[in-house]
C-alpha cells in the first residue's frame, strides 16, 4: 500500500474542492494522511477516505522554518509520496525536508528541486476540482466534493443547540474577502424575519471569528424571530454540523457555501463582485443569484470585478438582489431536494 501525505490548501473553499482528488487516491489503494492548518483541518476529518489528519503548527503566511524542520523530523520515513496542493514555495518545504521520495505538485512558485514531479502551471483559472484532480492523472467528469460527518455528530450539536433535524435555517453571511462579496446585513435580517414568519422555524448564523460582528449585527436587526449567532473562532466543526442538519442554507460566495454544497443541502448562494462561472456551488440543490444572469433586474457593466470593495461605493451588484428573490430561490432549492434527493 502506498503511504501518501497530502499538503492541504489553507482556505475552506479550496479544501472542499480537494475532496474528489482524495477520493480518487484512496480508490486506487493509497493510504492518506492530510497535513492541514487548524482553520481547515476539521474538513478533512469529514472525508472518510482520509485515515489521519496532522494539524500543522505553522502560522498563516509565515515561513516558520524551525517549526517545519521539527515537523519534518516527526514524519520522516512514514510516507512514499507527497501531493502538494497549494502552489506556494513554503508549502513544498515539509515533504522536501522530510525526504519523501516522490513529491508531486504544480510548478507553482518555481519549486524546482523541492518537487520532483511537477505539472506545468495551467493557463487561466481552471475549475479547482479538475486542477487538483490532475495530480492523480485526472478525474471522471462531473464529480463533486462530498463531506460526511461521524455518526451522531449532527445530533449532538443540534441537541446542544435546542434544534431538530431539518427544522431550522442557516445563514452564513460572512466572507473574509471584503464588503463587495457580502450581501448586506439588512438584507440578511429581512430574510431571517421572512423565514421565521412564513415557516415558524429558527434561524442560526454561522461563521468564523472575523465574521462574528456581521452575524451579531444581523441578529440585532432581525426582529420577531428566533435568530441567534453560533459563530466564532474554532466553531467550524459545529458550523459543519449545523449546515449538514439544516433545512436550507443561504450564504455569500464563501467557504461555507462550498461546505453546504458538499453536504448536498438545499441552498442559495448570493454572488456580488465575483462570478459563479469560476467556482459555483457544486450541488444539484443549489440556486445561484447573480445579477448578470437574473431576469428583470439591471445588469452591471462592472460585474464581475473580483474586488474586495466596490470602487463606486454603491454595491449595486448585491443591493440589487432583494430578500424576496432569495426566499423564492430557496423554495426552488427545497422543491429540487424533495423531487431529487441526494
Amino acid at each position: 500500500m502506498t503511504r501518501a501525505l497530502v499538503i492541504a490548501p489553507q482556505w475552506i473553499s479550496y479544501a472542499v474542492m480537494a475532496e474528489p482528488l482524495l477520493a480518487a487516491l484512496a480508490a486506487r489503494g493509497e493510504h492518506l494522511t492530510v497535513a492541514a492548518l487548524p482553520a481547515v483541518a476539521p474538513l478533512f476529518q469529514a472525508m472518510p477516505q482520509v485515515a489521519e489528519v496532522i494539524t500543522l503548527p505553522f502560522a498563516h503566511g509565515r515561513l516558520d522554518w524551525s517549526a517545519r524542520r521539527a515537523q519534518a523530523r516527526q514524519i520522516r520515513g512514514r510516507f512514499d509520496v507527497a501531493y502538494v496542493l497549494p502552489n506556494s514555495l513554503k508549502s513544498a518545504l515539509l515533504p522536501w525536508l522530510a525526504r519523501i521520495p516522490r513529491r508531486v505538485g504544480y510548478q507553482g512558485e518555481g519549486r524546482l528541486g523541492l518537487l520532483n514531479e511537477r505539472l506545468p502551471n495551467p493557463v487561466g483559472e481552471p475549475p479547482l476540482v479538475a486542477f487538483y484532480g490532475a495530480l492523480a492523472g485526472g478525474l471522471p467528469p462531473r464529480v463533486r466534493p462530498r463531506l460526511q460527518l461521524a455518526p451522531g455528530r449532527i445530533d449532538a450539536v443540534l441537541a446542544r443547540s435546542g434544534l431538530g433535524p431539518q427544522a431550522y435555517w442557516v445563514l452564513a453571511p460572512g466572507t473574509e474577502q471584503g464588503a463587495a462579496r457580502r450581501w448586506p446585513a439588512t438584507a440578511y435580517a429581512a430574510l431571517a424575519e421572512e423565514l421565521h414568519a412564513r415557516h415558524r422555524q429558527p434561524v442560526r448564523l454561522v461563521g468564523s471569528g472575523p465574521e462574528v460582528p456581521v452575524c451579531e449585527e444581523i441578529a440585532a436587526l432581525a426582529r420577531g424571530g428566533d435568530c441567534r449567532v453560533q459563530a466564532g473562532p474554532g466553531t467550524l466543526e459545529d458550523a459543519m454540523a449545523l449546515i449538514a442538519g439544516a433545512r436550507g442554507v443561504i450564504s455569500n460566495d464563501s467557504g461555507l457555501m462550498h461546505v453546504a454544497a458538499a453536504f448536498g443541502v438545499p441552498q442559495v448562494a448570493v454572488f456580488g463582485s465575483t462570478s459563479p462561472q469560476h467556482m459555483p456551488p457544486l450541488n444539484r440543490h443549489a440556486r445561484v443569484l447573480w445579477l448578470q444572469t437574473m431576469r428583470g433586474v439591471e445588469h452591471l457593466d462592472c460585474q464581475p470585478c473580483f474586488a474586495r470593495d466596490c470602487r463606486f461605493g454603491h454595491l449595486k451588484c448585491l443591493t440589487g438582489i432583494a430578500p424576496e428573490r432569495v426566499h423564492t430561490a430557496l423554495q426552488e432549492a427545497l422543491a429540487s431536494s424533495a423531487s431529487r434527493p441526494g
